[in-house]
């Protein structure tokens, strides 16, 4: 199944709750494929103020739109994804008692907020028990039959949005009886002050998510004929399987920082997927609780976009996914809020086509070929889970635990390596042949671990590929989590750093020098051309870059340059990077290291980069 064929950005389309008009569909369809996008996202959502009643949910009226929508798509030559259900997480008033989210109390007390079947609150689908998955899927298949004719479409999962604290399902006790060898149930009153014994059981749940969740989620949308598109983040458990497992993973910005990106594409370049997606521009300047509308909505400036469609790029998203377009009649003035406005009305309309067009091209390069990255960085899983809650100061909206992984950062020593992330069933299928560590479709050479907390299988298998000879960067002590010690984990240890292809110091391991390299390195993301290779190097100001931005941001007026060096088949390459305002650089060298630059420059009207208007 061929997906996401062109490169054009996609926008998320609200359906509210309401009346829905075939001629809208249409118009706003037409509207979509003038200003330069690649499809839509259809979600339905809460009704507006005064809305005119419109179908039931899951109704038979509801399909015939969505089936209309999907037809119109296609003659235009549009693609047209759909949520897999109403507001986020999954749930609604057809999920039963059994099939419903639980916690060791018993049912959830968490409902469906936001809904199309406002004011009706449902329950919330057990992420927990694939069985009440598959009845939800049933459900939602019937609805989206007519959609799912025609091109491939995408059914999406938004990010986990399910309350984590004490979840449970039938037979939890029984299975970490089983595998830990205590009870849980008399120590759950006071987990938190326990944390090997959370550590334990976040252990399990995040088992669970994947075996009971995403994996199944991800074959019932194949099942149904389309593939799945999913935001793993904000669930408990190994980010890097989950989004291994699902056909597109998606991340998001800026709610999330550009960094934590790299998971997402990270699980794409080692299962070898070709597209990593992003839900982009959500929340630009601030959350604001519904009804909104968000900081400066309605005024977003394009220049600020643009930097943070550029530190996505650099992070390793192909695919971007505007956050997003209001369901409208013509003239029409529906609005989501927390989300930048997509529309006739849009604040940078006459610059939207040309943007979209930026951002179609540089996708489009970035799929081509296989992701470059010479170090394999161990995942801090463990240390998250063996902590807690996150520090106030560290907290916003979409971050409340450290297991979250908001704040997994590449340590500052890997700069110009271009790293990605792996976790220990990553590991476990690594090789090490000819002075390389072989892992799905990827190679490195060398792997690094800087965490304080490593479970005793993770240490098993570094043990196993160091005895190999695999050059291993282990930066300090590392401890078992969990309640209950490994009698080899001590001895393990001791024999993993007496190798002399283990140190604590990434130099001694790996003679190998970086693939780019200088002072003050602008972020970047590298693809392999066979011996070519092409790098996407983020203009300065997008680099680290924090929620919320603060309004024109992006505002500068002078050019800037860095000196790097790019190492291409061992030849060394010296470059001038000449970063005109608000341009990024793509650049092409070939094996014998000849530079050609890519045309990638903007033309986004008169009025780009011009001074901060419409506060």
């Amino acid at each position: 199944m061929e997906i996401y064929k062109n490169s054009k950005p996609y926008t998320r389309w609200w359906w509210f709750s309401g009346e829905i008009r075939d001629e809208d569909i249409l118009a706003q369809l037409e509207w979509v494929k003038q200003n330069g996008f690649g499809g839509v996202e259809i979600a339905w959502v809460y009704p507006q103020l005064d809305a005119k009643p419109g179908p039931a949910w899951l109704s038979a009226e509801l399909s015939d739109h969505i089936r209309y929508a999907k037809q119109i798509a296609d003659e235009l030559g549009l693609g047209c994804d759909f949520t897999f259900g109403t507001s986020w997480p999954f749930g609604g008033s057809s999920v039963s008692g059994d099939d419903a989210s639980r916690d060791i109390h018993g049912l959830s007390s968490q409902r469906l907020e936001k809904s199309w079947e406002w004011p009706i609150e449902g329950n919330l689908v057990n992420h927990l028990d694939q069985t009440a998955v598959k009845h939800y899927s049933r459900v939602m298949g019937n609805v989206l039959t007519g959609g799912l004719q025609g091109s491939p479409s995408a059914l999406f999962c938004d990010s986990w949005e399910v309350l984590t604290e004490g979840l449970w399902t039938t037979g939890f006790g029984e299975l970490f009886q089983s595998r830990f060898g205590y009870a849980i149930e008399p120590l759950l009153p006071d987990l938190n002050q326990h944390p090997d014994v959370r550590y334990d059981y976040r252990s399990l749940i995040s088992d669970l998510v994947l075996q009971e969740f995403y994996r199944p989620y991800a074959t019932i949308c194949r099942e149904l004929g389309g593939f799945s598109r999913v935001q793993c983040h904000g669930a408990p458990t190994d980010l890097l399987s989950a989004y291994a497992a699902v056909d597109v993973p998606e991340s998001e910005a800026i709610l999330f920082d550009p960094e934590f990106s790299n998971i997402a594409a990270s699980a794409a370049a080692l299962t070898g997927k070709k597209i990593v997606s992003a839900e982009t521009f959500t929340c630009m300047y601030g959350w604001v609780a519904k009804p909104g509308p968000g900081q400066y909505q309605g005024k977003e400036q394009i220049t600020d976009l643009k930097m943070l469609a550029d530190a996505m790029f650099a992070n390793g998203i192909n695919q971007v996914f505007w956050h997003g377009m209001p369901y409208n009649p013509p003239g029409g003035s529906n609005r989501f809020y927390a989300t930048t406005h997509v529309g006739p009305d849009s604040h940078f309309i006459g610059q939207l086509p040309g943007f979209n067009d930026y951002m179609t091209r540089v996708s489009a390069a970035l799929r081509e070929g296989t992701t470059y990255s010479d170090v394999a960085v161990y995942m801090p899983i463990e240390d998250a889970r063996m902590q807690h809650e996150l520090p106030e100061a560290l907290r916003k909206p979409s971050a409340f635990y450290h297991w979250e992984m908001h704040y997994a950062r590449f340590p500052e020593v890997l700069k110009g390596f271009r790293p990605l992330w792996v976790s220990t069933p990553f590991l476990k299928t690594m090789d090490f042949q000819n002075g390389l560590l072989t892992c799905g479709h990827h190679e490195f050479k060398a792997i690094y671990v800087d965490v304080d907390w490593l479970d005793r299988a993770a240490l098993h298998e570094l043990l196993r590929l160091a005895r190999l000879g695999a050059p291993i960067c282990i930066r300090r002590r590392l401890y078992e989590p969990g309640l209950i010690k490994s009698d080899s984990y001590e001895s393990d240890y001791r024999a993993i750093t007496s190798l002399h292809n283990v140190s604590s110091e990434l130099g001694a391991v790996l003679h190998s020098p970086r693939l780019v390299s200088g002072n003050d390195v602008p972020d970047f993301w590298c693809r392999k051309l066979d011996g070519d290779m092409l790098f996407f190097f983020a203009h300065p100001a997008a680099r680290g870059l924090r929620y919320p931005l603060s309004y024109g941001q992006s505002k500068h007026e002078h050019a800037m340059q860095r000196d790097v060096e790019i190492r291409v088949q061992g030849k060394r390459v010296k470059l001038e990077l000449h970063f005109a305002p608000y341009q990024s650089i793509l650049l092409r060298v070939s094996a014998q290291g000849n530079v050609e630059y890519l045309d990638i420059a903007n033309d986004l009207g008169p009025d780009f980069g011009q001074s901060i208007s419409g506060q």
